[in-house]
């Protein structure tokens, strides 16, 4: 689960990038996998989803977000929660 003590306050200026998000009317289902999937299933709804976020402006700031709060589910920032994890220890 994120840690909620590492998201921003409630400054508008601090969600902003969200509005012009990609995935934004895209619905959650295309990020974030069903308990239990693997395998080829897990890989193509991750592949999907980061086919969106290689075209989308906000990119950088989801991903800073995602890394920032420790976002242990779903794809930020066209990255898994993987290979966030990996990012993070490369960057201790």
């Amino acid at each position: 689960m994120s840690d909620v003590s590492l998201l921003p306050g409630q400054t508008q200026c601090d969600w902003e990038w969200q509005d012009d998000a990609a995935c934004r009317d895209l619905g959650p289902n295309r990020f974030f996998h069903p308990a239990g999937e693997r395998g080829e299933e897990r890989d193509d709804r991750d592949e999907a989803a980061k086919r969106v976020c290689a075209v989308c402006p906000v990119r950088r700031a989801c991903l800073e977000h995602a890394l920032r709060t420790h976002e242990t589910f779903g794809v930020w920032g066209g990255l898994t929660e993987d290979e966030r994890r990996e990012l993070r220890s490369a960057r201790l």
